[in-house]
């Protein structure tokens, strides 16, 4: 989902400003927009954060849910930074 598809309505902006917040108030979230930022791939972020995939996951689809990624649909550890995950440079630690 992208930004148009809540533009339209207070509800709908409020939602995505709701679930981007959500998505980027988590320190480990924040680690993994750093480090996809600085170009780390999907098991370089895993190993260097000691997740277990399933909670790896959890993050990213989180992450992704509140329009800071993007996934591949083919190929699951391709992991793209949005415009809106790029605002990791001005977020606190």
């Amino acid at each position: 989902m992208k930004w148009l598809e809540f533009s339209d309505t207070i509800e709908k902006n409020r939602e995505y400003h709701e679930r981007y917040h959500k998505a980027v108030n988590n320190p480990i979230r924040k680690k993994i927009l750093k480090m996809l930022k600085e170009g780390k791939n999907y098991d370089e972020m895993m190993n260097a954060l000691k997740l277990n995939e399933k909670n790896f996951e959890y993050h990213l689809k989180l992450l992704e849910w509140g329009f800071c990624i993007e996934r591949d649909k083919k190929d699951k550890k391709k992991i793209i930074l949005t415009k809106e995950g790029e605002i990791v440079d001005y977020l606190g630690d």
